[in-house]
């Protein structure tokens, strides 16, 4: 089986070709994580105008078991 690589993977690829130094990397994957902190951000701000979230409902996720039972 191939995979494709994508637009965005084939553009990382031809960046990463070049040599760079550790700093120039450890820039890069900054920025990435910034990047994906912001969309994240984006998207908890637009869930929360959708519905709102409260103190007591964070509360109540806080005591809720989410964990899947074990089989007996």
């Amino acid at each position: 089986m191939t995979t494709k690589l994508n637009p965005v993977q084939l553009h990382l690829l031809q960046l990463f070709a070049h040599n760079m130094t550790e700093q120039e990397l450890a820039d890069i994957k900054q920025l990435l994580a910034e990047y994906y902190v912001r969309k994240a951000d984006e998207e908890m701000a637009r869930l929360q105008q959708q519905q709102p979230i409260h103190q007591s409902d964070l509360e109540a996720l806080l005591n809720t078991h989410l964990r899947t039972p074990y089989r007996e």
